[in-house]
């Protein structure tokens, strides 16, 4: 499935296990509920709906996400080192025990934010 295209597909609720999908690209895919314990380095989510979705043992690194919603969505065990996210909806994501090293969230490092973070709670 490695450097395969998606295009505006109904794929909710699937579940992809195993799966070497790097080099994917989304275009337009409701990907809604789906479950992925993928490899899906430098694969690219455009207009894609990922609500909900659960990404568990999964490798994202140098991964491109635009326009995408993942609000509800659960990530765990995951590399997201040097992750693209851009212009995309947040609520309610939940990232547990991740490799964050160079991921970038609307241009932003996420160690920058986690930062800044720290410095307005003290």
């Amino acid at each position: 499935m490695s450097e395969h295209v998606f295009d505006g597909a109904q794929m909710q609720s699937v579940r992809y296990e195993n799966a070497d999908m790097a080099n994917a690209e989304f275009h337009g895919v409701n990907l809604a509920n789906a479950q992925f314990y993928a490899v899906l380095t430098k694969a690219k989510f455009t207009d894609t709906n990922l609500s909900d979705a659960v990404f568990d043992d999964v490798n994202l690194s140098g991964a491109r996400l635009n326009n995408v919603n993942l609000s509800g969505t659960s990530i765990s065990d995951a590399n997201l080192s040097n992750l693209v996210i851009t212009d995309a909806t947040l609520a309610n994501v939940e990232i547990r025990n991740a490799d964050l090293t160079g991921m970038r969230i609307n241009g932003v490092l996420v160690s920058d934010l986690f930062k800044a973070y720290e410095q307005v709670t003290g």
